[in-house]
């Protein structure tokens, strides 16, 4: 089975399509229509590509994790997201899609962002490459997520709080949608993850599947192999783990692990964990699991990482976990924290708290000595200093 790229009406077996609203249909069928003859062309190839190396500072390190390795008895690498140009695995996808946007002869971005690190690259995008960018988030993201807040600031966007609902990252996804649907001329939508309707969940793949090209270039170099046993990625929306995934699902030797985010526990009223609460429903224009009432009314999701805080699931990830293709495991709040100082004690690498997801899955399943396990570092911890300083003390 072809894991990796929707049927030509976007679905992912069942998961996917494009639920929009009539008003954005123009937009939408633009996309359709144009993004795979531009984003495989090449001259726009040549750009990003010569971005990507020069700006990005790719390829990051696929990093040995001695430390870590030796008290988990098995080999783990890290695959340092991190180290790119803004702290994390977004930059890639939102270069991609302001490049996208100017071939389209778009002037004007707009963008939602959970944690701020997909608000922050593509204020970044737009100020290289002079486009006006507005950012969309959560009022509560953006108190919890202020020094990203003043990046972005910084780089010349407007950032616009968006005070419905739960205050956090659906509540801007809605709110970037109205501004798109008013102004659909001249906008483009920045969709950070691997949601919203198709082709935007193929789209931010396709950006994002540099992170599992270079794991099997770097894994060859390193112990002459291109797949590794397992390969793990923190999945709120589900970039960073689309990204890492991607070369992988299609090889059936290679065994696919992603970390949601179970906030106070599954049970708990509080959590974040799609998969184990989630039903079929449509959300942000695409089908897929949903955190929602019998009625159809989106349970407000809780976790301590604002990037996981989303009630639903990307049709990528909704697919590979209906396939059991893929392993999904709940961590809570507290055994993200534990695992973020494990690793800034064992490593001297402080993680972004979505990163820790990933991380705590090696709590929770027993690996061989041999096994090759790859975890995707997707962010550092700058974001969530604030956070950490809360609970150093209960470490």
């Amino acid at each position: 089975m072809n894991y990796k790229n929707p049927d030509e009406n976007g679905y992912y077996g069942e998961f996917g399509g494009a639920f929009i609203p009539e008003m954005l249909y123009p937009n939408v069928e633009e996309l359709q229509k144009n993004y795979l003859e531009i984003i495989e062309s090449e001259d726009f190839q040549t750009e990003y590509q010569d971005l990507l190396k020069n700006y990005v500072g790719r390829a990051t390190p696929l990093y040995f994790a001695k430390n870590l390795s030796q008290k988990y008895n098995t080999k783990i690498y890290l695959k340092r997201e991190d180290l790119n140009h803004t702290g994390a695995h977004k930059i890639n996808n939102a270069l991609g899609q302001v490049l996208l946007a100017k071939c389209l002869g778009k002037n004007r971005i707009i963008a939602e962002t959970g944690a701020g690190q997909h608000g922050v690259a593509t204020a970044t995008a737009c100020a290289l490459l002079g486009l006006e960018c507005i950012v969309y988030m959560g009022e509560i993201d953006i108190q919890r997520q202020a020094p990203n807040v003043a990046r972005m600031k910084m780089l010349g966007a407007e950032v616009i709080p968006a005070t419905s609902g739960s205050k956090t990252l659906k509540d801007a996804v809605n709110e970037a949608l109205r501004d798109w649907i008013n102004n659909s001329v001249t906008t483009h939508y920045v969709i950070g993850s691997v949601v919203g309707p198709h082709p935007f969940p193929d789209l931010v793949a396709r950006f994002q599947s540099i992170i599992s090209k270079e794991i099997r270039e770097q894994l060859n170099e390193q112990i002459g192999r291109q797949n590794p046993d397992y390969v793990i990625a923190c999945v709120g929306g589900g970039s960073n783990a689309a990204g890492t995934f991607y070369h992988f699902v299609n090889e059936e030797n290679v065994k696919i692990i992603a970390a949601e985010a179970g906030g106070l526990g599954v049970n708990s009223g509080k959590s974040a964990a799609t998969t184990f609460l989630g039903t079929l429903g449509v959300l942000h224009g695409s089908k897929s699991l949903v955190m929602q009432t019998e009625d159809g009314q989106v349970i407000e999701p809780h976790s301590i990482s604002a990037g996981l805080d989303y009630p639903g699931i990307g049709p990528f990830h909704a697919h590979l976990f209906k396939e059991n293709r893929a392993e999904f495991f709940s961590i809570n709040d507290d055994e993200a924290l534990k695992c973020a100082f494990e690793l800034t004690k064992l490593e001297g690498i402080i993680p972004a708290l979505e990163s820790a997801h990933a991380l705590a899955v090696l709590d929770k399943k027993k690996f061989n000595e041999n096994d090759v396990v790859v975890i995707c570092l997707s962010g550092r911890g700058d974001k969530d200093m604030e956070t950490y300083l809360k609970n150093l003390n209960n470490d």
